[in-house]
């Protein structure tokens, strides 16, 4: 199912975009999206029982990158929803199970009481619903694994539009902290007033350690950094959208064009054989046009157990034949001697 990895991922972006715009967590609001883009016919198409099987596991498996942080709660949401209507419209019986990892299950409950405490009880009620249905399959790991297979590990690329903005400043620079802080700072100029030996009412500048107005520009640096964290995100949505034009779209096929021409330039490159010294002609370089198959023929097959230990159980076998030879040799033996016994002469 590696071919159809980004097409499926495209149409799940195209969709919790759309949801996104939309600016509410409301599941009817989905579900008119989802009637609009006609979601439900991802799997109409003609496969067999096990293709169809494989397609909805890699379906879920898109779908359910978008519920993990760091994207946004809207957008995590939306990913609830779209397991949601997925798993019930697949096609598959019984129905392909969610694969949830251990560790992931704690960040969806937090998710969920999360959803609760804002009063988002339609998102509560989904998840719900599927755990009744045990929608879940709760394994050890994100992924399979199998012993002794070599996988190249494609790194997870993250759609920065649905990526949360750091918040971090304004929730520790809150408006109650500001209160506490300007009562503090009013407090400490009163007692260093009163501690200092000057008659007037104001204190000695020679001892002022911090600025007055400290609380009114800690205020207005937080305001300054959420109207440039919203400018910058808005000037990347224009940018996005210009590059979706004419000049975007040559600019795209210029840096495709010089992609593959970088491409056959390396190609090139590792195609030429080098050339060995004159003391080492003897074992210069061949080039190899096999490709990846005939390198996988040169590697040591590994003995089987079976070949392994061949050699002692073949000895046992020898020693137990030799000592029943041994031993009805020497029954013989004693035979002969019975009949040979000559009486003692006086």
């Amino acid at each position: 199912m590696e071919y159809c990895k980004d097409h499926i991922k495209a149409d799940c972006e195209q969709l919790l975009s759309r949801f996104q715009q939309m600016e509410s967590v409301r599941f009817e609001m989905f579900l008119a999206i989802w009637k609009e883009m006609k979601f439900e016919s991802i799997f109409f198409g003609k496969m067999e029982s096990k293709l169809s099987r494989l397609f909805s596991r890699e379906v879920l498996a898109t779908a359910y990158a978008y519920l993990l942080p760091p994207y946004t709660f809207q957008i995590r949401v939306g990913a609830i929803y779209l397991l949601y209507g997925l798993y019930q419209c697949q096609l598959c019986t019984p129905r392909e199970k969610i694969r949830v990892a251990l560790k992931d299950w704690e960040v969806i409950m937090k998710f969920q009481q999360e959803a609760v405490n804002a009063h988002h009880f339609d998102v509560a009620y989904i998840l719900r619903k599927l755990i009744s249905q045990k929608a879940f399959y709760f394994t050890a790991m994100p992924t399979s694994l199998v012993f002794n297979v070599k996988r190249t590990n494609i790194s997870r690329t993250l759609c920065e539009e649905f990526l949360e903005r750091a918040s971090r400043p304004q929730e520790v620079v809150s408006m109650d902290m500001l209160e506490e802080l300007a009562n503090i700072h009013q407090h400490y100029e009163q007692v260093k007033a009163s501690s200092s030996e000057s008659t007037s009412s104001q204190p000695d500048p020679s001892i002022s350690l911090i600025h007055k107005d400290l609380v009114p520009r800690l205020h207005s640096t937080v305001l300054d950094f959420y109207k440039w964290q919203r400018n910058q995100g808005s000037g990347n949505q224009e940018e996005g959208q210009y590059e979706d034009g004419g000049e975007g779209t040559s600019n795209k096929h210029e840096s495709s064009q010089r992609a593959k021409l970088l491409a056959s330039i390396k190609s090139k490159s590792y195609a030429q054989v080098v050339e060995a010294p004159k003391a080492r002609r003897h074992r210069q370089v061949e080039r190899d046009e096999s490709g990846p198959a005939q390198e996988t023929s040169h590697h040591k097959r590994v003995k089987s157990l079976k070949q392994r230990t061949s050699h002692l159980t073949q000895d046992l076998v020898k020693e137990e034949a030799t000592r029943m030879w041994c031993l009805s040799q020497l029954e013989a033996e004693d035979t002969t001697k019975e009949k040979k016994k000559q009486t003692f002469k006086w």
